[in-house]
């Protein structure tokens, strides 16, 4: 099976399985429509959503690895932003969250803002308030957003945070909020099942940070750029992002020093409100 037969296999699998395109659809995160047009093959499914779809229909790990290779055959996909924010961007945030519900181990590294994981709403509205969309979809969005956050307390999974310190000073709201945030930041390093660690600005660094990515049990990374998102699913870039990581989360504070450098930032953030 090549890539450009997926679709009609994929829609094979569901008719075998007797489950409803509307429940597939649902359970995949993805819309009725979007479903039909990768089935009928009038669009090419990326590997999330290949995943996603084989999740829904409970299939064995051999049925799984067979299709997911097939839609691994293109090892590289970009799909801009715009297109996320012409279906929704809470749709976006569904889709990764399903991804999150099918992750054992994710590896985060940030240079640019807060992870969404460990986001607050303050911190949420202000990054999806300047993505231009309308009050109704920024409202969707949020909530998807805030939503994902469950899976942080579910200690099956394991997450590992790299966040550079600019991150932490970066002003994107006022410093009360912002304090707030870093405040947030503290709470979730002590669940035992996440690691946050900082990359501070007095440590000798032998990397430059580029831009934010996740690595999701060694299979995929998810890149961000400014026009689009990239998903890289070749194990050869792969290996390139989990070495990144591992270098940054080598230099990197974590534990007691971590959180006292948060909360000397947070510190700094209120001495900063008092003056206001």
């Amino acid at each position: 099976m090549n890539r450009s037969e997926l679709g009609a296999a994929l829609r094979a699998l569901r008719e075998a399985s007797g489950m409803e395109a509307k429940t597939v659809a649902r359970s995949a995160a993805m819309s009725r429509s979007k479903l039909s047009k990768i089935e009928n093959g009038s669009a090419a499914p990326s590997v999330v959503d290949t995943e996603q779809i084989l999740t829904a229909l409970g299939v064995s790990a051999e049925v799984k690895a067979e299709y997911m290779a097939a839609a691994r055959a293109a090892a590289t996909e970009i799909t801009a932003w715009r297109l996320y924010r012409r279906l929704g961007f809470h749709r976006k945030q569904q889709q990764v969250q399903a991804l999150e519900s099918q992750t054992t181990v994710l590896r985060l590294f940030q240079p640019s803002l807060i992870p969404g994981l460990l986001q607050t709403p303050e911190y949420v509205q202000a990054v999806l308030g300047r993505k231009g969309m309308g009050e109704e979809q920024l409202a969707r969005g949020i909530g998807a957003r805030l939503a994902r956050q469950s899976v942080l307390y579910n200690t099956a999974k394991t997450f590992r945070f790299v966040i550079t310190e600019p991150v932490l000073r970066w002003q994107i709201v006022p410093p009360l909020v912002m304090a707030g945030q870093l405040d947030r930041v503290i709470s979730a390093s002590r669940l035992p099942n996440v690691d946050i660690r900082v990359v501070t600005l007095a440590a000798p660094q032998h990397d430059f940070p580029s831009h934010s990515f996740s690595i999701k049990d060694d299979r995929l990374v998810t890149v961000e750029t400014v026009h689009a998102e990239v998903v890289a699913t070749d194990p050869r870039d792969i290996a390139l992002y989990v070495s990144k990581f591992d270098g940054f989360e080598r230099e990197a504070v974590s534990g007691i020093e971590m959180r006292a450098l948060v909360a000397g930032i947070r510190d700094e953030f209120l001495r900063e409100q008092e003056t206001l």
